[in-house]
């Protein structure tokens, strides 16, 4: 008998290689295995075209069905994305746009990590509520958490994976 692990996308909303955001996921993606399930991480942030309605339609742009497809394969997706300027940077709201005119993601469990110091990231969060309400992303809030900087990070990403590996269960 053979049991797949759930796969968990990995998102992140940061462009900079070396952004605190890009070390949650690898973290995130170096513990999955440990916790019984496999991580995927998205890395075409930066080469998704603007988001235009009118190229929301058959044929996709092939940068934005990649990503949809990659959402679509997915069982629950796992975003960690800094605050710009109050609320998500612009790349990453592109992305989510993307999101919108599909299907892919409603009803998939989603959840977040907030790596920003303590009194910061609120306003990402929140955007991040509001926008994914319009995609019909099904938010799982238990794993909806931040990260602890001085913490134990891979126990802490290691309860989120979980938490979300049930939620794609039920």
């Amino acid at each position: 008998m053979t049991t797949t692990r759930p796969v968990i996308l990995l998102l992140s909303g940061s462009l900079r290689a070396a952004s605190t955001n890009e070390a949650v996921l690898r973290t995130a993606y170096d513990v999955a295995p440990t916790v019984g399930v496999e991580a995927v991480r998205y890395d075409g942030l930066a080469g998704l075209p603007h988001f235009n309605p009118d190229d929301d339609r058959d044929p996709l742009p092939p940068a934005v069905a990649t990503l949809r497809t990659a959402i679509e394969k997915a069982d629950g997706i796992l975003i960690c994305t800094p605050e710009y300027a109050g609320t998500l940077p612009g790349s990453f709201k592109n992305l989510l746009d993307w999101t919108v005119g599909g299907v892919e993601i409603s009803d998939k469990p989603t959840a977040w990590v907030n790596a920003a110091a303590p009194g910061r990231g609120e306003g990402a969060g929140a955007t991040l509520r509001t926008v994914l309400g319009y995609t019909g992303a099904r938010i799982v809030d238990e794993a909806c958490v931040r990260v602890p900087a001085d913490g134990d990070v891979k126990r802490a990403l290691g309860e989120v994976l979980v938490t979300l590996a049930r939620a794609a269960a039920e």
